[in-house]
């Protein structure tokens, strides 16, 4: 094992906070620098007193090796209230070729992305939105591993960061989602965690998908409302964050 691996090894075995100060310290980036340098929420913080930024990204497919970010939204909150005033959506321009299918899904086309910014021009407004918030997301394995990818291409460098993943909580709540064959006789559906799905259980309005800004704004109302009905604004975040 190099010594490369055993460092980093080592990084990833710490809490978030002195995740943060290694990486800090290790980073050439001073975009990347400066992120963890703005700091982690400790685990212990209550969730009350945190502040969180739901994220989105459209893409244009899902494995982060293969395919590329085509648009972004954002939009700080805390448990009490979403700052709309703050939020943010960009398109911007992939690095490989849009496909049809997800055009299809989300309705960036050809002629958006062609005078679109490449994601490296909007980086540091992106990382304004991003520093001192933990982020809020809706299946992790795309948010975090696409910037990840993604900055590794343009600043050589990847990121880590700590996520609320809605997704997961839902997952949690609902460890028997497929029914048993009697329970399929009976009529009994599956319990999809899907983020429209979910947040029907808890009365949150309909929104239109596949828009980064409203998947972003409809992510931050569900987890809202997870923690009033499943737990408590004193929950320390650690307890949720993965």
């Amino acid at each position: 094992m190099s010594d490369n691996t055993q460092s980093e090894d080592s990084v990833t075995s710490l809490p978030w906070p002195e995740q943060y100060r290694a990486l800090a310290n290790q980073s050439k980036s001073p975009l990347l620098k400066a992120f963890y340098e703005s700091g982690c929420a400790s685990p212990d913080t209550p969730l009350s007193e945190v502040p969180m930024v739901a994220i989105d990204f459209e893409t244009t497919g899902l494995d982060a090796n293969q395919n590329s970010i085509v648009s972004i939204g954002l939009v700080p909150f805390t448990l009490d209230g979403i700052q709309l005033c703050k939020a943010r959506h960009w398109i911007v321009r992939p690095k490989l070729p849009l496909h049809q299918t997800s055009i299809t899904i989300h309705g960036i086309t050809h002629s958006d992305i062609d005078k679109a910014p490449d994601l490296e021009e909007i980086l540091e407004d992106l990382f304004a939105c991003l520093s001192g918030r933990v982020p809020v997301v809706h299946y992790r394995n795309i948010e975090r591993s696409f910037l990840d990818v993604a900055l590794k291409w343009r600043l050589g460098e990847g990121i880590r960061f700590p996520v609320l993943d809605t997704m997961a909580i839902e997952a949690h709540l609902h460890p028997n989602r497929q029914p048993t064959l009697w329970q399929r006789f009976l009529g009994k559906s599956p319990v999809s965690i899907r983020l429209a799905d979910s947040r029907l259980r808890y009365g949150l309005p309909h929104y239109a998908a596949h828009n980064a800004l409203i998947d972003a704004i409809a992510t931050a109302e569900l987890l809202q409302a997870q923690v009033l009905h499943h737990f408590s604004r004193e929950t320390p975040v650690g307890d949720l964050w993965l």
